[in-house]
Formats: C-alpha cells, structure tokens, sequence
C-alpha cells in the first residue's frame, strides 16, 4: 500500500474518533466536520490505493 493512502487512512481513523468524541461531548456541529474530514481522507485511501495497482487487461 503507498504511503499516501497509509496517511489518509490514518487521517480517517483520527477524524472518526475525534467526531465520536465531539459528538458525545463537544458541540454537535464540530462532529458534523470530523465527519466529513473522515469521509474525504476515506475517499482520499480509497483513490491512492486504486491507482497504485498495476493496470491488468
């Protein structure tokens, strides 16, 4: 896996756990952006990952 996609999945599993903690204890619209910080940085592995696999045809 390249080392972009490590980052941004390491992003996505900090962002869900800071929108949980937000959610539960912070205001609720702070939780609203953690969530979708985690949802880019998802897409963000996803499409690095996808496009480090070699072409097969």
């Amino acid at each position: 896996m390249p080392r972009l996609a490590l980052y941004s999945l390491a992003v996505c599993l900090l962002a869900t756990a800071a929108a949980v903690v937000s959610f539960v204890r912070g205001p609720w619209w702070l939780g609203v952006v953690w969530v979708l910080l985690a949802g880019v940085s998802s897409n963000m592995s996803l499409y690095y990952r996808r496009r480090s696999r070699p072409v097969s045809e």
